[in-house]
Parts: structure tokens; C-alpha cells; sequence
């Protein structure tokens, strides 16, 4: 392997409609959850359902497209990378987040 990669796709639907955040330059950049379901069977054989929400950010000039046509429930692909970020609460305390940073968007919903 020459060189190792931070790469993410994910499949899943829009958990709510995507924030909309302008900077005082213009710039904007778009934040939403993506949903992914997962099912396995436990121990016992019982199928088990869950959902994973992941927190994505896009930016530059995929946020016109978020911004125009992407909504709460809608079913896209995203390519991007892993992000790991800090930052302190109200209360001083130190918090951490890590989120996918979207490079790349398809829509499958219509």
C-alpha cells in the first residue's frame, strides 16, 4: 500500500432539513445528520434494528446544491473524509466531535 487514505461513503437519509450557516463573507457551509440503518441477530438469533446518525458538513460549492435540493428524509450518497474537532461548551467544558466532511453528493431520491 504506497499511501493511506481518509476516505468515507455513506448511503442514508436526511434526519432533519440541513442547517444553512452564512458567514459575514458570503461563505456558507451546510451541517445535517445522515441515517443509516444496520440490522444484526443477537446471541439468541433475534434480528436487531438500529439506526447510526452521523453528523456531515459540506462546503464550498456543494452547499448551493445542499441548500436548493436537499430536505429532511431525502436519500443521498456523500464521499468525503473524517474530521476530529474540539471546542468548549458554555460551561468551559471541553467537548469532541468527530464529522464527515462531504467532497462528493448524489441524490437517489427524487
Amino acid at each position: 500500500m504506497n499511501a493511506l487514505r481518509n476516505k468515507v461513503q455513506l448511503i442514508g437519509r436526511l434526519g432533519q432539513d440541513p442547517e444553512i450557516i452564512t458567514f459575514s463573507d458570503g461563505g456558507k457551509i451546510a451541517k445535517f445528520s445522515l441515517a443509516i440503518d444496520d440490522s444484526y441477530k443477537d446471541k439468541s438469533g433475534t434480528k436487531v434494528e438500529r439506526t447510526n446518525w452521523f453528523p456531515v458538513v459540506v462546503k464550498n460549492g456543494l452547499t448551493k446544491v445542499v441548500e436548493s435540493y436537499i430536505t429532511k428524509g431525502k436519500e443521498i450518497i456523500i464521499e468525503g473524509k473524517l474530521n476530529s474537532r474540539s471546542y468548549d461548551t458554555k460551561d468551559g467544558e471541553k467537548r469532541y466531535i468527530t464529522e464527515i466532511i462531504c467532497t462528493e453528493l448524489l441524490m437517489l431520491s427524487k
